[in-house]
């Protein structure tokens, strides 16, 4: 069974940082494309930036834009999200996701594993 697990979240005061982790133990992390998704309440999950198996990061919301950092170490089969400048409308709960096809996409429908979730909350 395929496995992500999120760590990293937590509360943060606007302006500061945190760093999210993605780790696997049970595939080849260089096989797949990952994604980082978010879901605030009340509102859809949506995708924010990708990661493939190159190492080519696209980032989705323009909001993130600057922010927000996805990078990989394969070797230890972690994919991070950095994150700089919260803001209170970054809280939401954080989801990586992965996918064994090529190519990334900010769809939750392109992607067949997920994490469970970690949440982060950005205030005084």
């Amino acid at each position: 069974q395929v496995q992500l697990v999120e760590s990293g979240g937590g509360l943060a005061q606007p302006g500061g940082s945190l760093t999210l982790s993605c780790t696997t133990s049970t595939f080849t992390l260089d096989s797949y494309v990952i994604a980082w998704f978010r879901q605030a309440p009340g509102k859809e999950r949506e995708g924010l930036l990708c990661n493939t198996q190159s190492d080519s990061s696209t980032t989705y919301v323009d909001s993130v834009k600057g922010r927000f950092t996805i990078s990989r170490d394969n070797a230890k089969k972690k994919v991070f999200l950095q994150m700089h400048s919260l803001r209170p409308e970054d809280t939401a709960v954080y989801y990586c996701a992965g996918k064994p096809s090529y190519g990334c996409s900010s769809s939750v429908r392109a992607y067949s594993y997920w994490g469970q979730g970690t949440p982060v909350t950005v205030s005084y």
